[in-house]
C-alpha cells in the first residue's frame, strides 16, 4: 500500500513555479493583467502553451490569437489566474502515459474544455470569484498524481485491472486509501489555497449531504461537469471516468439547467 507520507512526499516534490510564472501569478491575483501578461510573455513555454491553449477549438476562434495581452483579455481575471495554475500542470504532465490510455493532446483539451464550461457555469450562478474558478484546475493535477503513483506499481494496478476487473477508483483506494479527490485536497494545500477551496473539491465527490446554500449548489455543479467530461468517449476509453462515482440524486435538480449550459458553451 502506498502511505500517506509517501503521497505527501510526491506532492511535496512537485516543482516550484518559474520565477515568471509566480510573478504572472501574483499580478493576476491582484487583479493587474497588463502587468501579468507583460511577465508571461517573457517566458517562451508559457507564450506557447497560452497560443496553443486559446486556440483550441473550444474557444472558438476563427483566427489566430498569439498575443499574450490579447489572449489574458479575452480570458479575464479569474480565467487567466486558472489558465496559470494549468500551466503548471502542464510542467508536471508525463511525456508518455504508462497507465491510462491517454495522450497530452487529450489531456490538454480535457484541460481547456473543463475550464471552459467551469467558466461558463459561474458566470450562470454569478459567482466572481478567482479561487473558485481555478479549483476546477486541481482535477486535472490529481490525475496527473494518481498516473505517477500508479506508474510505480504498475503491474500491481494492471493485475488488479485485469484478474479482478477492479476500477481505477477501487484501485486507487485500495492502494492510497484516498480517492481523487482526497489528492485534490492534498494538491491545493500544496498551491496554498484557501481551506473554502479544498472543501469544495472535496465536497465535489457528491458523498456529502449536509451541504447547504452556494456550498452545496457549486458542489452540485462541479459534480456533475466532471461526470460529463469524463465520460467523453476518450476519456471513458483512458479510465478516467473510473473516478466518479455519479451521485444522480445530488444533482437531479441542476441537471437541465447544466444541459443548457454546457449546450450554449459548445455552439459555435
Amino acid at each position: 500500500m502506498i502511505t500517506s507520507d509517501e503521497i505527501a512526499i510526491y506532492i511535496q516534490n512537485i516543482p516550484p513555479a518559474p520565477a515568471v510564472v509566480r510573478e504572472a501569478l501574483n499580478y493576476a491575483r491582484a487583479g493587474d493583467l497588463a502587468k501579468a501578461s507583460k511577465c508571461a510573455a517573457e517566458d517562451p513555454a508559457l507564450k506557447l502553451y497560452l497560443k496553443a491553449l486559446i486556440n483550441r477549438p473550444i474557444y472558438g476562434f476563427r483566427n489566430e490569437v498569439s498575443d499574450v495581452a490579447q489572449i489574458f483579455g479575452i480570458l479575464g481575471l479569474s480565467a487567466t489566474q486558472q489558465t496559470l495554475y494549468n500551466y503548471l500542470l502542464s510542467l508536471l504532465t508525463p511525456k508518455k502515459w504508462e497507465l491510462f490510455a491517454l495522450s497530452n493532446h487529450q489531456f490538454y483539451d480535457l484541460q481547456a474544455s473543463i475550464s471552459k464550461h467551469w467558466e461558463a457555469i459561474l458566470s450562470h450562478l454569478k459567482i466572481d470569484d478567482k479561487e473558485i474558478q481555478s479549483a476546477i484546475s486541481l482535477i486535472p493535477a490529481s490525475i496527473i498524481v494518481c498516473e505517477a503513483l500508479f506508474a510505480k506499481r504498475k503491474t500491481e494496478v494492471s493485475q488488479l485491472r485485469s484478474v479482478k476487473a477492479l476500477d481505477f477508483n477501487t484501485i486507487l483506494f485500495r492502494i492510497t486509501g484516498n480517492d481523487l479527490f482526497d489528492l485534490s485536497g492534498a494538491i491545493a494545500r500544496k498551491w496554498e489555497m484557501p481551506s473554502r477551496i479544498i472543501d469544495l473539491i472535496q465536497s465535489a465527490s457528491g458523498m456529502n449531504e449536509n451541504l447547504t446554500g452556494q456550498e452545496r449548489l457549486l458542489a452540485q455543479w462541479m459534480h456533475l461537469l466532471l461526470f460529463y467530461e469524463l465520460s467523453q468517449s476518450a476519456y471513458v476509453t483512458a479510465g478516467l471516468n473510473d473516478f466518479i462515482d455519479f451521485k444522480i440524486e445530488f444533482v437531479q435538480d441542476i441537471y437541465e439547467s447544466f444541459a443548457q449550459v454546457v449546450q450554449y458553451t459548445c455552439e459555435p
